[in-house]
């Protein structure tokens, strides 16, 4: 028996209970699948995102939406920008106070323009607890694809509990797919044949998320 043989056999056997009838194989093979893994609070399930975002090396802050604009002015203060790319429906209370010079998302800048900004801040559509994910789809409030692709720092609050949940399932539920998605499970990185880690090649060196709760 060769490989294909082998293959075809297993083919087999995992059909051998689907009925023997005229049905589209999508209506015949039974797809009630897990949507989610487990039963958590409300609670667990953000201290979940929290921990995995963690374990993919992204830098994780909580607070409430009154102490937000604070955190933010600390957080670049710390790195030093001077510069921070921001959406065009940004809630403007995040950056309420003093900091570094606003730059607006706007469709002519290059991206050698992009790439002299220091940080880009955005919100995000949802995060996946489960796996430690962050997505994006493109709307006022994250802006548009490339600007969280050029920059090195990138800075995303995720809206706690609302836009947290548990599993990709459940995050699928809620995206629109013909909406521009990016999804990010921690900062840039790629490993070459040698296991060699490099970060920032096709996106930002540091990802730093803020929980921000009461949203």
């Amino acid at each position: 028996m060769n490989s294909r043989d082998r293959v075809l056999g297993r083919v087999r056997r995992a059909l051998a209970d689907v009925p023997a009838d005229d049905l589209p194989y999508e209506q015949a093979v039974d797809r009630g699948y897990a949507r989610e893994h487990g039963e958590r609070t409300v609670e667990e399930t953000v201290d979940l995102l929290a921990e995995n975002l963690a374990d993919y090396r992204a830098i994780v802050h909580r607070c409430t939406e009154d102490e937000v604009s604070g955190l933010l002015m600390r957080l670049y203060a710390e790195r030093g920008s001077r510069t921070v790319l921001v959406p065009p429906e940004l809630p403007p209370h995040w950056l309420a106070a003093a900091g570094p010079v606003r730059i607006h998302d706007r469709a002519v800048s290059t991206p050698h323009e992009l790439d002299r900004v220091d940080s880009v801040i955005t919100g995000c559509a949802v995060a996946i607890a489960e796996t430690g994910t962050i997505v994006l789809d493109g709307s006022p409030d994250q802006g548009r694809r490339r600007i969280t692709l050029v920059p090195d720092h990138h800075v995303c609050v995720v809206r706690v509990p609302g836009q947290v949940v548990a599993s990709v399932p459940r995050a699928l539920e809620r995206l629109d797919p013909v909406r521009p998605l990016t999804w990010i499970s921690g900062p840039s990185a790629t490993s070459d044949i040698e296991l060699d880690r490099v970060e920032g090649v096709h996106g930002p060196r540091t990802l730093e998320v803020v929980l921000m709760s009461g949203a």
